[in-house]
């Protein structure tokens, strides 16, 4: 963070450029390559202790510092799906209220919802057939509906 509290917004794009570097496939092409050059040095360096050391160093500083920049990645993701549920869930009018910001709750609060949602599908399995339910018509209709709820 910054001096006022602001996170620091050159961090922010550093942190999300190579957050979509490191996970193209052109970096996993450029790791596969660096390895096999390292393997082929090996009879030229006479597989010694400074060759092996050179990639084991190499893989546990990347890996040290990617452990974090992943995490900072999946928490702003974890942070915006989280943020997406709960505006559906407020959306809804029949839907709960204890659901937003549900990752608050304790493992014992989360296990009564979980069974109260896996009996709710238990129940919906018996009685409905999801090919009959679910249609292009009913999208077609729920698409119109939104349609027009948006334009009034």
């Amino acid at each position: 963070m910054g001096t006022n509290g602001k996170k620091n917004p050159l961090l922010e794009r550093f942190s999300s450029v190579v957050t979509s570097a490191v996970g193209s496939s052109a970096a996993f092409v450029v790791a596969v390559l660096l390895i096999i050059g390292w393997l082929v040095s090996g009879p030229f360096f006479h597989y010694s202790d400074t060759w092996q050391l050179v990639i084991n160093t190499g893989t546990t500083i990347i890996t040290f510092l990617m452990v974090f920049l992943i995490q900072r990645s999946q928490n702003k993701e974890s942070i915006a799906i989280n943020l997406k549920l709960n505006e559906l869930v407020a959306a809804h009018s029949r839907a709960s209220n204890r659901l937003v910001s549900v990752e608050d709750l304790t493992e014992e609060e989360l296990k009564v919802l979980r069974k109260f949602y896996a009996q709710l599908a238990m129940m919906s399995k018996q009685d409905i057939d999801m090919q009959q339910t679910h249609s292009i018509e009913e999208a077609e209709e729920l698409h119109e509906e939104k349609s027009a709820e948006q334009k009034e």
